[in-house]
């Protein structure tokens, strides 16, 4: 079993010094989804929101929550994102959306937490931009699909598309 790196020989939480490891390409590919009726997805795709284009502010709005990581999860390191890019697409097998965040750096950490952060951001802002229309959308689903790069390499989730 791996061992926990957040915690100090005492149990303590504590921030993982990175100092001594060398920069290397980092990629983290994280996804999840917004369920809702076929109803409030035609709404979202059609374009009809009262608030705008849901899916526009929503893809921005991971952005920026990728970028505000390290503001959010308390031992995060703030990292110098290279790139940040969240796909958002109706599905209407779901029904609902699904949303996909790529995150790359060079750094001495991983960017699994800002993928994760911006999969989670999109998703509260898509649910914000249309509760007015249904509030019983359930966010669901999100998980680290693939992350490169570091120590441990390379991992990819069991069924994942990434």
């Amino acid at each position: 079993m791996a061992e926990l790196t957040h915690f100090d020989g005492a149990g303590h939480a504590h921030m993982v010094d990175v100092s001594d490891k060398a920069a290397t390409a980092r990629l983290a590919v994280a996804s999840g989804c917004v369920r809702m009726t076929a109803e409030t997805l035609a709404v979202i795709a059609e374009g009809r929101a009262d608030k705008g284009d849901v899916l526009g502010v929503a893809r921005l709005a991971g952005i920026m929550g990728a970028k505000r990581t390290a503001d959010l999860i308390p031992l995060c390191h703030p990292l110098p994102v290279t790139k940040v890019a969240v796909d958002l697409v109706p599905d209407p097998d779901l029904p609902g959306v699904r949303i996909t965040a790529t995150v790359k750096t060079a750094g001495q950490t991983g960017v699994e937490m800002e993928a994760l952060t911006a999969v989670s951001t999109a998703a509260l802002t898509l649910y914000d931009m249309v509760k007015a229309i249904e509030k019983t959308m359930v966010i669901g689903e999100i998980r680290l699909e693939l992350k490169e790069g570091g120590k441990s390499g390379r991992f990819e989730a069991p069924g994942s598309e990434a």
